[in-house]
């Protein structure tokens, strides 16, 4: 059966394993021991698909359909990644058809790490749309595009692709603001295309259990969701520890436990193995529909980490589940703890979390510049009212349509310019994001959502709060947290880069006037109503 098939018409618990690309050509001896270790993949039993990275940590390697062609070919299901740092929408379309070609249709859809340094230096990131952009550019593809080629008077239409898109999340995040906009985005990802989802790294069975919780008591439980199991050593721990790998994070008390296996005559490799096998029963105990294992060199290790796994009782994933909850000080849950298994509460949230949405909250993010772009907003840009009509018709009796009359359009470049750092992309995003702008304050221009990326709040590249928590800071405290991604998904128009985002938007040109329809057919069905233990909807 196809992983695919496997996912929707079965219950099978289903194995992948993450192979990283390399760098250089098959003919590479390091290419080569990968393609040599893809074949073993290939061969092996109990491996459901092999999982091929896009230029994981932003560094160049072969491209993923290169070594996901050879592992098709000899009949083995693959799952390639996919993201948008290096690529823009049109080539990412391209991609998309070349993957198509070659029969690779299960994607991993992410937006992307920072692009790291290449040939002379570092290179410059993409991300011209985002995950979100990504999955629903899929979406219409599956539906079959509607084209209309230069110089042509009809638009053709093209066949329908086949992708089986899945998206990534990481709920294990420290802070409130970070955590809750994770969630908002998975749904949305759920809404725009994605089929499966996969989780970021962790190593806490009670932020495991939100996860699938939370999926459960918001209508998307019947979404197969597979956990991923990294194989820790103590040369990674340390990496980790560092958090230079966007979303990764380990605490304190697995970093020491780690570096005290480090001198055991295998370096530790035998806990860790046992390590990954039981974070497998816990994954599989909880109901997740499969695990997907990284950091594996060989199969040696997959054999190990299965044979312990098989070696386990039935009820003994409970026990290891109170074992590994590395959490941190301070971390933010949204479902209060369940002591007996020390897993999370299914019928109560968070005691702290509810307090803090009975009263008002006060935070250093809801500042002047954001009261007073909220009264311009509502003076200028609420169709039909305030100055709507007379900006509407002094743009339009301009010179120059796109760019207003010289005095207005200096006003809002200057004024824009000040408070918010402005870039001029004429397809503003203000009103999305909290009166934050993603191009001046987000590096990696994320319209629709926070990448997972942020640490501890921080954003990966450089050291200021992310934009989406500030945002959703913002929109806590006027009781409009659940509205923070109603806007997506949003993809910037290009073509009006340099011209008036205020006449763009009098003049219905930008993204705010053409807002963006997901092919229903799509969208995995929402499950209607919730449990009788579900906490109540004001969760998020």
């Amino acid at each position: 059966m196809t992983f695919r098939e496997k996912l929707e018409q079965t219950n099978d618990f289903v194995i992948g394993v993450e192979l990283v690309s390399t760098r250089g050509t098959v003919a590479e001896t390091r290419a080569a021991r990968t393609v040599s270790f893809a074949d073993e993949l290939g061969a092996h039993d109990r491996v459901d698909w092999v999982s091929i990275t896009d230029n994981a940590g932003g560094n160049p390697q072969l491209a993923p359909a290169a070594l996901g062609g050879l592992i098709r070919s000899a009949g083995r299901e693959v799952v390639v990644h996919l993201s948008c740092k290096d690529l823009n929408r049109n080539a990412l379309e391209s991609e998309a058809w070349h993957l198509a070609t070659q029969g690779l249709h299960n994607l991993l859809v992410l937006s992307g790490d920072y692009s790291g340094p290449g040939i002379h230096g570092g290179a410059k990131p993409v991300f011209d749309i985002d995950s979100i952009g990504l999955l629903t550019l899929l979406a219409e593809m599956n539906a079959g595009i509607d084209v209309t080629r230069p110089g042509a008077k009809k638009s053709s239409h093209l066949a329908a692709t086949e992708f089986f898109s899945g998206c990534v999340v990481t709920n294990f995040k420290l802070h409130e603001n970070e955590v809750i906009p994770q969630f908002l985005k998975l749904e949305k990802k759920l809404q725009c295309g994605a089929r499966w989802i996969i989780n970021q790294i962790g190593y806490d069975s009670r932020k495991i259990h939100e996860l699938r919780l939370w999926l459960e008591h918001h209508g998307w439980g019947h979404v197969p969701l597979i956990g991923n199991v990294y194989v820790l050593n103590p040369g990674v721990a340390r990496l980790f520890r560092t958090q230079r790998i966007p979303g990764v994070v380990i605490s304190d008390e697995l970093a020491t436990i780690c570096a005290q296996h480090e001198a055991a005559p295998d370096r530790g490799k035998s806990f860790f193995l046992e390590l990954a096998a039981k974070q497998l029963a816990i994954y599989r105990g909880l109901g997740y529909r499969g695990i997907y294992l990284g950091g594996i060199h060989s199969i040696a290790e997959l054999d190990r980490i299965l044979a312990i796994e098989r070696s386990f009782g039935p009820e003994d994933w409970r026990q290891f589940a109170k074992e590994i909850r590395f959490s941190r000080p301070g971390e933010f849950f949204l479902y209060a703890e369940d002591t007996a298994t020390g897993l999370a509460n299914a019928a109560l949230l968070n005691p702290a979390y509810t307090a803090s949405l009975a009263r008002l909250p006060t935070t250093a993010n809801v500042t002047f510049s954001y009261r007073f772009s909220k009264f311009v907003h509502q003076l200028m840009f609420v169709e039909g009212k305030g100055l709507w009509n007379a900006g509407k018709r002094l743009t339009g009796q301009a010179r120059d349509p796109m760019q207003g009359p010289a005095w207005m359009r200096f006003a809002e470049h200057t004024g824009k310019a000040m408070l918010f750092g402005c870039k001029d992309c004429g397809d503003c995003s203000l009103l999305d994001i909290a009166f934050l702008c993603p191009e001046s304050s987000c590096a990696k221009n994320q319209r629709n959502g926070p990448c997972g990326g942020t640490r501890d709040g921080k954003c990966e590249v450089a050291d200021f709060e992310c934009i989406w928590s500030r945002a959703y800071d913002r929109m806590k405290y006027e009781g409009r947290a659940a509205e923070l991604l109603a806007h997506a998904p949003v993809m910037q128009d290009q073509d009006l880069r340099g011209t008036s985002s205020w006449a763009n938007t009098w003049h219905r040109r930008d993204h705010h006037a053409k807002p963006i329809i997901v092919p229903a057919a799509q969208i995995p069905i929402p499950v209607t109503g919730r449990g009788e233990d579900s906490p109540p909807s004001r969760s998020v």
